[in-house]
């Protein structure tokens, strides 16, 4: 009998580790987005890549993006990111499956129901402006506004930016957008308290 018959056979593998005791907090915000999108969206065609790079500056947020756990864990900061509570005219928001999507108001007349609330953070650099492009996805475009602050500081109002929808509108429906029922699908219940200290801030 050969050196190589009389050795013996190798140990079995290990089993693979379980799963995460909560997957819900362990999913990317990315794939988050992409489950949450409509069905249709994955077999569009890619929409052209602008080579204008992101814009920096104040950014009005008016749906998941207003969380700061979030926000923090998507442009991969040490510290949670100061937001404030602010709002947006001359835009509706409705539904782009279970996200919200923000249009241009289709009756300037419209009054109160133009006016968009949510929280505005500044963006310090160019990749930190790319990775919300990135989590927002090709259906979101950032274009120029004017966004108005809620919390009595200074200053009360400035220029900055705010995703708007530019995806397929025949996708679109109406409905309203519920942070806080979607952190606590999302299974971030806790961040619920720290978005509503944020925007409490503006009433």
């Amino acid at each position: 009998m050969s050196e190589k018959q009389r050795l013996p056979p190798p140990p079995p593998l290990p089993p693979p580790p379980p799963p995460p005791s909560n997957p819900s907090t362990k999913i990317s915000p990315y794939v988050q987005n992409l489950r949450s999108a409509p069905p249709s969206y994955l077999s569009q065609p890619p929409k052209p890549i602008s080579n204008a790079p992101a814009p920096t500056g104040p950014y009005f947020f008016y749906g998941t993006l207003s969380d700061p756990t979030l926000l923090a864990e998507i442009l991969g900061l040490d510290e949670e990111p100061i937001l404030r509570p602010a709002c947006v005219k001359g835009y509706e928001c409705k539904l782009w499956g279970q996200y919200p999507a923000l249009l241009d108001v289709q009756d300037p007349s419209s009054g109160p129901a133009s006016v968009i609330e949510g929280a505005a953070y500044r963006v310090q650099t160019v990749k930190d402006g790319a990775r919300l492009a990135e989590y927002e996805t090709g259906s979101y475009r950032a274009e120029a506004c004017v966004i108005r602050y809620t919390d009595r500081q200074e200053p009360k109002e400035e220029m900055g930016h705010v995703f708007r929808f530019v995806g397929d509108e025949r996708e679109i429906s109406e409905g309203e957008f519920d942070s806080r029922v979607w952190l606590r699908m999302m299974g971030r219940g806790g961040a619920v308290e720290r978005l509503d200290e944020i925007l409490v801030v503006g009433d």
